[in-house]
């Protein structure tokens, strides 16, 4: 099942807005709303799930790769928690495409891809009204610059990626990469790590990929890549 009707997006997104205007006028303390935006964005991230099966799941797992790497970055509180927010809701504007583009295998065809790279910007803009969402926008709309400025939407290089999007473009890439399920998951992983790794100092920062590393060579580390795939 996959949107396919105009009639149907429209709804989907006002819903979606409808709920982060709930949210945007929580005064809560700041832990205390913290929690709540975490849970209630959850939910905005399920719906997002269920208008797009073919990347069901993708948000959570990018979320809990990019926090561990945000962790291992000494972010803040408050950093980790944009950064959780705009995980969750980093692919949001693929709603904002035509119908034929929401489709996995659309994404492959080459005269789509200049309509594919619209989507951080119209992420960023769908999402820019709400002000608790205001960090986590700025890294949605740069999730896809790359470290060498030959990334989308904007073009930008190096250090003026902010930080918490470089972070968001290696969870995105890692947890996106698809290894096959004969390898037990630890192969998987350091599979998918080799990938990013090859990909270091052109698409991705250096010191991002330098820290996934280190993060996937402690035992401890808490494995997401083990539900179904896509």
């Amino acid at each position: 099942m996959h949107v396919d009707s105009t009639d149907r997006i429209e709804p989907a997104v006002l819903t979606i807005q409808g709920l982060l205007t709930k949210i945007d006028r929580l005064h809560l303390p700041s832990a205390s709303r913290r929690d709540l935006e975490s849970i209630l964005v959850r939910q905005v991230a399920k719906e997002l799930d269920r208008l797009l099966p073919w990347q069901a799941g993708h948000g959570q797992g990018t979320a809990a790769i990019a926090l561990q790497i945000g962790r291992a970055a000494s972010l803040t509180d408050e950093e980790l928690h944009q950064l959780k927010l705009a995980s969750l809701l980093h692919d949001i504007g693929v709603l904002m495409l035509p119908p034929c583009l929401q489709t996995k295998r659309e994404w492959v065809e080459p005269d789509s891809y200049v309509a594919i790279q619209n989507h951080p910007r119209l992420g960023a803009t769908l999402l820019e009204p709400f002000s608790f969402l205001r960090e986590a926008t700025v890294m949605i709309a740069h999730h896809h610059e790359r470290w060498d400025g030959s990334g989308y939407p904007y073009g930008l290089r190096g250090t003026s990626i902010p930080l918490g999007a470089r972070i968001l473009a290696v969870a995105d890439a890692f947890e996106a990469i698809q290894v096959p399920a004969v390898y037990d998951r630890p192969v998987r992983d350091r599979i998918a790590l080799r990938i990013i790794q090859v990909a270091s100092g052109t698409q991705f920062d250096p010191s991002v990929v330098g820290l996934l590393a280190e993060i996937m060579s402690e035992p401890e580390t808490i494995a997401v890549r083990d539900r179904p795939h896509r």
